[in-house]
């Protein structure tokens, strides 16, 4: 496989694999307990059993086992019992019910939380049927059902395994103070480089108490936190959810926008928290920006990091060379003039999370959130920003990029008066296992957010 091949996978519909899923999931709404909680998660959140399931515990006979391969399936290579997709994005199918105290169900599906405390104290779940320390990489609870298949919850911190991670007391204390030096990080400064370097330290030591993917999950948690203080729609969004106890659990990929002179700087960051460069996005030669997809598999992190691109640069390796200075500036270089990095002061653009996308609309529209309109229709895939946060411009920003020409004088104005577009909160539906991302229609809506135009 060339770099090309790497770098820009063909991601593709994969709906044999989805039809596969969805019978095994019928079999699960045959529990009537499990039945009221699907209709809750689309009456309460606007969201999915689908978009919510880490892992399907399932009885292992040799026509399942033939038909996850026939539809894309591998065997983890290091426990057999495990079925994964390469190709999709699905959850995990296992033929082995030890991760679970219960051994009379049969078959349990497990949703992903941010805290299984939270979701048992909400659903007075009993105590007794959690796993694993509080504060821990992984825990889990088991919901008792009295018809048919099992529910339960799995939190994970940088943890994908299904065998239990050897964690010390010393080891919970340790990841609770790094939590809180991540969300402290230093943000502001008129010179970026100290904070890349404060937050590189940060996890350069977290990373020697805990691992690197540990490590990564605690910094993407106080990145959501810093986010969401900073946008009303995912406030709104999130207390949703958690009404539920689910957190942020059906988050599906990061976006960062970055000058041209820290992206190389962002790039290695990520990289130093186990990420991998999974595929470049450009919208062709005149969109005027592009994006490097990363992910970190083991923390369950995608990455989108958006930069203004000449025509000329984006099909180099613009992730690992070092952009030159520009004086024109884009629309991601614009929003950063303005507000400043997404690593740093101005924090995410946007976090897309998985939802029923018209269903989610309507809902988030009636708590007054508005969306805009959508940049992808497709039965595959399906996108829309909530209408963007206003942010206040200071006023040294306005007088830089009023120097150097990146704005005129009403567009100053403007921002003295009324301030600059922000952030968002992205509403997201993917069918058929698509994994990929709507080039052209991104495209789009990243010029429909460029503040000069609002």
């Amino acid at each position: 496989m060339n770099t090309d091949e790497i770098n820009n996978p063909s991601w593709k519909q994969q709906p044999a694999a989805a039809e596969l899923i969805e019978e095994l999931l019928e079999r699960f709404r045959q529990s009537p307990e499990i039945k009221i909680f699907e209709q809750r998660l689309r009456d309460e959140t606007g969201t999915r059993l689908v978009d919510w399931i880490d892992s399907v515990f399932v009885s292992s006979d040799h026509d399942l086992l033939r038909r996850l391969e026939e539809v894309g399936f591998q065997c983890d290579g290091e426990d057999p019992s495990v079925w994964q997709h390469a190709g999709g994005d699905f959850p995990q199918v296992c033929c082995d019910r030890r991760f679970f105290q219960n051994d009379t169900i049969a078959e349990i599906a497990a949703i992903k939380v941010d805290c299984v405390d939270d979701f048992c104290r909400i659903h007075a779940v009993d105590s007794s049927n959690c796993r694993g320390k509080q504060g821990s990489q992984l825990r889990t609870a088991q919901i008792k059902s009295d018809n048919g298949p099992g529910l339960a919850v799995v939190e994970r911190h940088g943890w994908h395994s299904f065998d239990w991670p050897n964690v010390s007391d010393e080891h919970i204390t340790q990841a609770s103070e790094h939590r809180r030096a991540l969300r402290e990080r230093l943000r502001d400064g008129e010179d970026e480089s100290p904070g890349f370097r404060s937050a590189s330290d940060l996890i350069d030591s977290a990373s020697l108490d805990l691992g690197i993917d540990w490590t990564c999950d605690l910094f993407f948690s106080a990145e959501r936190e810093y986010w969401m203080s900073r946008n009303r729609a995912a406030r709104v969004q999130y207390e949703r959810q958690q009404r539920l106890g689910l957190g942020w659990g059906n988050h599906d990929h990061h976006t960062y926008r970055s000058s041209r002179a820290n992206f190389q700087n962002l790039i290695a960051f990520l990289e130093r928290l186990g990420f991998h460069c999974r595929e470049r996005f450009y919208a062709g030669k005149e969109a005027g920006w592009g994006a490097q997809v990363l992910e970190q598999p083991r923390a369950g992190i995608v990455v989108f990091a958006d930069v203004d691109l000449s025509p000329a640069e984006i099909s180099d390796d613009f992730a690992h060379q070092l952009l030159s200075p520009r004086r024109d500036l884009g629309t991601i270089g614009m929003w950063c003039a303005l507000h400043g990095e997404s690593f740093l002061q101005a924090g995410m653009h946007h976090l897309e999370c998985q939802f029923d996308f018209d269903l989610a609309r309507r809902q988030l529209l009636g708590a007054g959130i508005e969306t805009m309109e959508p940049f992808t229709d497709f039965s595959f895939l399906r996108q829309a920003f909530t209408a963007g946060e206003t942010w206040p411009v200071a006023p040294e920003r306005i007088a830089e990029a009023l120097s150097c020409g990146a704005i005129n004088m009403e567009q100053a104005e403007s921002f003295r008066k009324v301030g600059a577009l922000g952030s968002h909160l992205e509403i997201l539906e993917r069918n058929q296992g698509y994994k990929g991302f709507n080039q052209t229609g991104v495209s789009d809506i990243i010029l429909r957010t460029d503040p000069r135009k609002t």
